[in-house]
Order: C-alpha cells, then sequence, then structure tokens
C-alpha cells in the first residue's frame, strides 16, 4: 500500500478507536445509572434503555472499525489472529492483549444481549457483568497502544473517559436506593419472571 493509504488506515484505526472508547464509557455510564431510575417525566426509562442499546451497537460499529483498519494496516503486522488471541501480537503484546480480552468481552455481552430473552436474565446479568471490565481493560489498552497515545488530545479523552465513568461509578454507589427489602424485592421478580422457584 502507499504512503497516503498507510496514513488514512492510522488516522482511522485511532479515531475509531477514540470514537469507540468515547461511546462504550457513554453506555457505561447509562448502564450504571439505570438502575438508579434517574429518568423524570420527560425522560422515560425506555428512552434510557434504548439510547444505552443504540450507543453500544453504534460502539460496536466503531469497535469493528478500529480493528479491522488496525489488522490491514502494514505498520502494525496484526493478521486476524493476532486481533483475536490476546497476547498473541508480537507488536505492544500486553497493551492490544488488554484490547483484545476488552473486545471479546463486549462480544459476548452484545451476543447474549441479543439472545437476552432465548437465555434468560439471570444469564444475561451475568455475562453484563463482564462490561465493567472490559471497559477498563480498554482504556489501558488506550493508553498504551499507539504512537499518539501520549498525546495531549488522546489523554483528554482518556481522562474525560475516566472522569465520567467514575463519577457515574460513585453515584451509583452513594445514590443506591437505602430501602433494605428493595434487593429481596427486586430478586422475587426475577425469580417470578424467569419461572424459579424458591
Amino acid at each position: 500500500m502507499g504512503g497516503m493509504t498507510d496514513q488514512v488506515l492510522w488516522y482511522t484505526t485511532r479515531a475509531a478507536g477514540a470514537v469507540s472508547l468515547l461511546l462504550l464509557s457513554g453506555v457505561v455510564v447509562l448502564g450504571l445509572l439505570a438502575r438508579l431510575r434517574v429518568e423524570g417525566r420527560g425522560w422515560p426509562r425506555f428512552l434510557s434503555a434504548a439510547l444505552h442499546r443504540d450507543l453500544a451497537l453504534i460502539a460496536l460499529v466503531f469497535l469493528t472499525l478500529h480493528v479491522v483498519t488496525a489488522v490491514v494496516d502494514p505498520f502494525t503486522h496484526l493478521g486476524v489472529v493476532s486481533a483475536t488471541v490476546p497476547f498473541g501480537s508480537y507488536y505492544r503484546t500486553f497493551w492490544l492483549g488488554l484490547g483484545t480480552i476488552s473486545l471479546e468481552l463486549m462480544i459476548a455481552v452484545a451476543v447474549t444481549s441479543l439472545l437476552r430473552h432465548r437465555i434468560g436474565p439471570r444469564v444475561w446479568r451475568a455475562v453484563h457483568w463482564l462490561a465493567y471490565g472490559a471497559w477498563p481493560m480498554a482504556v489501558v489498552h488506550s493508553i498504551g497502544t499507539g504512537s499518539d497515545a501520549m498525546s495531549v488530545w488522546m489523554l483528554a479523552i482518556d481522562v474525560v473517559c475516566i472522569i465520567t465513568v467514575g463519577a457515574a461509578t460513585v453515584w451509583r454507589v452513594f445514590a443506591a436506593p437505602r430501602d433494605p427489602l428493595a434487593a429481596e424485592r427486586r430478586i422475587a421478580a426475577m425469580r417470578a419472571g424467569a419461572g424459579v422457584a424458591r
């Protein structure tokens, strides 16, 4: 490939990675806040759920673009195996390995979300918790990979994502309902919805 094409691939890879990180951060924030019922009269819960789902799908599109352009970029020499087998690349092995694991966890979350009505809420929720592991790995992958990872603009994106998700996490932890029976009612509702007997 020519130099111009290589540059386009490099910029596309970085831009798609940055956009997917921003979108995934938004998805995590919406997921964290969804349990708090922060919706008001003008913002119903189904709208938050739809936004969460749609942002996740758009993030996966950008993530796919990020991976595909990284694989075909001749600079990295990744190949499909290196992009799909964690720590299988000679190029920035650790950092790419984290990105690969994060990608695979996000794929698992997406697939189980599509199959949610077939696999049941308990399995879906268990797999969905993987997003909380995938997101920090994606952030660390972002910080450790790429020749511009320490540039001001990329660090700013990383910091914004970390602060936003961190703030949502703190809010989720400290703004959780103080009703001691709320958890028991949720479990009972889940059991009733899944047809599970006590």
